[in-house]
């Protein structure tokens, strides 16, 4: 007689829609995440009370104004909670399961480890695009607002207007030197100033090849025209001597026309030229470095670092949940204070690897690519790894 064959599951991986299962997940994890998300937002909301309230009482301010700054701080600390948020939620919840012996059941059911996580991972991947809306859009706002109440609160008044301040910008060729009077209406912003789109008390210095001043431009008002340049009104030209240091008359014009091929800067190059890269969309970076022609490799090397930085770093909320899927099954074994311990040293040896390749990349020890991207690529590989290792 025929010795019976061991017992052996073939019970096919289960990949499709289950949605008492895949309902109870993503109900369990988003207690957890939720949970987190608001303790997290309130020890940040109480940390910037400590730090900021003091200062709007000094100036008797009313809550009108500070109500409203703490509220437009959240985004900032939202933004930043997010990842650890996303990465404990998942800890937590998938521990739990594994404390309960539920993922053992889930597989022997057929249901992969990876498929069991599902849930958690859509909501992780709707959390990255909520950061990425967040860095782009959402957060550069509110801080814009929330500086302008608070020195309006505190009574600073230096930083509430920059009626009196200039913005000096010089061209990438090193041939001009712009300078422009902000007035106050125009929040810092060029090109804007006025409703006509005129900018007023315009002056621009030309050199040389060899550096030398070749001429200065001073002007009432000046617009810029695509594809015509920039035209310039009720402005005197004084050129100078071939050395660059005799003044020659000056000479008044009622209209000048700056074209294009002589000076390809825009009002949006310029503004955003003056700004850090970090206050920067990464939509405007990529412009900004695609049409600047003669940017210095030291610039490109600190804009392509920080875009590809900023396309990357966003990913770490998905990254969260690579990480804590598979280790929740460690839980089983060491119990659920080692995977979070795990866990969290991970993410944060990956957030330190993200801002040293981001140092490295911005002097140009490292390709702008690899120092944005690598960190990322690298630990969401190890993440999928370890996955389809305990899903086995």
């Amino acid at each position: 007689m025929a010795e019976k064959a061991p017992f052996q599951n073939n019970q096919k991986r289960a990949w499709y829609y289950m949605p008492t299962l895949d309902g109870y997940i993503f109900r369990e994890f988003m207690i957890k995440f939720a949970i987190l998300l608001l303790v997290s937002n309130i020890l940040f909301l109480l940390s910037d009370v400590l730090d900021d309230l003091s200062d709007f009482m000094d100036n008797d301010a009313e809550w009108t104004v500070y109500v409203p700054y703490f509220l437009l701080k959240m985004p900032g600390n939202i933004r930043f909670v997010l990842p650890i948020a996303t990465l404990l939620g998942c800890m937590w919840t998938m521990a739990t399961f594994g404390k309960n012996m539920e993922v053992t059941a889930m597989r022997a059911s057929g249901v992969s480890l990876f498929r069991c996580g599902a849930p958690i991972l859509v909501v992780g991947l709707l959390t990255t695009f909520i950061n990425i809306w967040f860095n782009e859009g959402l957060v550069p706002f509110t801080e814009r607002r929330a500086s302008n109440l608070y020195a309006i609160g505190s009574g600073d008044e230096k930083k509430m207007t920059i009626e009196d301040q200039k913005l000096t910008y010089r061209s990438p060729d090193k041939r001009r030197t712009w300078l422009f009077q902000l007035p106050e209406e125009s929040d810092g912003a060029l090109g804007v100033a006025a409703k006509d789109g005129k900018q007023y008390d315009v002056s621009v210095k030309f050199y040389r090849a060899d550096g030398s001043l070749e001429k200065d431009l001073t002007a009432k008002n000046a617009i810029y025209k695509d594809a015509v340049g920039w035209i310039f009104e009720n402005l005197t030209i004084t050129e100078y001597s071939s050395d660059g240091l005799f003044a020659k008359p000056a000479i008044n014009f009622a209209r000048f026309r700056l074209p294009v091929d002589q000076a390809p800067e825009t009002p949006v190059d310029i503004q955003y030229s003056v700004k850090p890269v970090e206050d920067l969309p990464s939509w405007v970076i990529f412009d900004l470095v695609v049409r600047t022609k003669d940017m210095s490799q030291r610039s490109r090397n600190v804009y392509w670092t920080v875009f590809f930085y900023r396309l990357a770093f966003p990913w770490s909320c998905f990254l969260a949940c690579f990480l804590g899927i598979p280790l929740a099954t460690k839980s089983e074994r060491t119990g659920i204070l080692s995977s979070i311990v795990t866990a969290v040293g991970i993410i944060v040896g990956y957030i330190v690897a993200a801002e040293i390749f981001l140092v490295l990349g911005k002097q140009g020890y490292v390709n702008p690519v690899i120092a944005g991207l690598a960190p990322t690529v690298a630990f969401i590989a190890y993440g999928i790894d370890r996955v389809v290792r305990n899903q086995a």
